[in-house]
């Protein structure tokens, strides 16, 4: 009778040890295929946010490895007092990216930003967010360098650029920080193949038309230049794909991206997503598959806002 009992408990209970089994791997399974979430910052630009914002969440949402919300700040010229219910929760999502360049953040603001990203928060600087906040300290040590926003060369830090496959930080040149042509097609050169961010990627890529941001400046530390392009000003490789650390946190750091037409390339798309994950662990695993449609050297790749890819 004991033995009977016994075969009976067994055959009971090991479909349940199986479904706990179970249950347990698909947890996890979920927890490892969790969306990234991401914040973007926009309600202030000299460039039309209105229109690139939804560009740049197509970007990130298009392989369904991000989640992102909006933050939308007061407009321009807003009272301080105007600012009082404008506070977002960084610590609610993995990274933060900046499609603002205006008023300055109110202190409390600034004091979570800093805070956040220092202790691991992930922050990405697109194009004209690298013109804000030319006084804030912490700020310009977060994203190396900037332009406009009154800054200005040697006084305000280095003018880096790249000379020979390598960053150098000019400390000699004057002269306000910040500077670009008209809109052009330009060749983006990858420095380092290794790095999570352009490993698998063609060398030499030919972007859409765009500003080529050049004397950008800034404190220029903890900095390493992925990928630069020549400016017909300059004559130099200014950077346009950079990576910083800033305490415990990680910044992905780009000067392309005027407007929605420069947006929608493919190399902009992929370097985005790809940047954007790496902010958030280090690492590039769920965007790092090589886009079929990838710009060449000598044929750029633009992107439709419905395309899916």
């Amino acid at each position: 009778m004991n033995k009977l009992i016994c075969i009976i408990t067994s055959i009971v209970t090991l479909p349940l040890i199986g479904c706990a089994e179970s249950e347990t791997k698909a947890e996890a399974e979920k927890k490892e295929i969790a969306k990234l979430k991401v914040l973007i910052i926009d309600g202030q630009n000299n460039h039309n946010w209105k229109s690139t914002t939804p560009v740049l969440k197509h970007a990130l949402e298009e392989g369904g490895v991000f989640e992102v919300t909006v933050s939308t700040s007061p407009p321009k010229d807003t009272k301080p007092e105007g600012w009082k219910d404008w506070n977002p929760k960084f610590s609610d999502y993995d990274t933060v990216l900046s499609n603002y360049n205006g008023q300055m953040w109110p202190e409390t603001v600034q004091k979570n930003f800093v805070d956040y990203v220092a202790n691991g928060g992930g922050f990405v600087c697109v194009h004209a967010a690298d013109n804000a906040f030319g006084n804030w300290e912490e700020y310009n040590k977060m994203i190396a360098v900037g332009g406009w926003g009154g800054r200005k060369l040697i006084r305000d830090g280095a003018w880096l650029h790249v000379v020979d496959g390598k960053a150098v930080r000019d400390t000699t040149t004057k002269g306000n920080g910040g500077g670009h042509g008209k809109p052009h097609e330009f060749v983006v050169n990858h420095l380092d193949s290794d790095h999570p961010i352009i490993k698998g990627l063609p060398n030499k890529w030919l972007h859409t038309k765009d500003e080529l941001y050049c004397k950008l400046c800034g404190p220029a530390e903890n900095v390493e230049v992925l990928g630069s392009a020549e400016s017909k000003l300059t004559k130099r490789q200014e950077p346009m794909l950079m990576v910083i650390s800033y305490g415990k946190g990680r910044v992905f750091h780009t000067p392309l991206g005027h407007d929605a037409e420069a947006m929608r390339c493919r190399g902009f798309y992929e370097l985005l997503q790809r940047g954007t994950e790496w902010s958030v662990n280090g690492k590039v695993d769920r965007t790092a598959e090589v886009p079929s449609d990838f710009p060449t050297v000598d044929k750029t790749s633009p992107v439709a806002p419905e395309e899916k890819k």
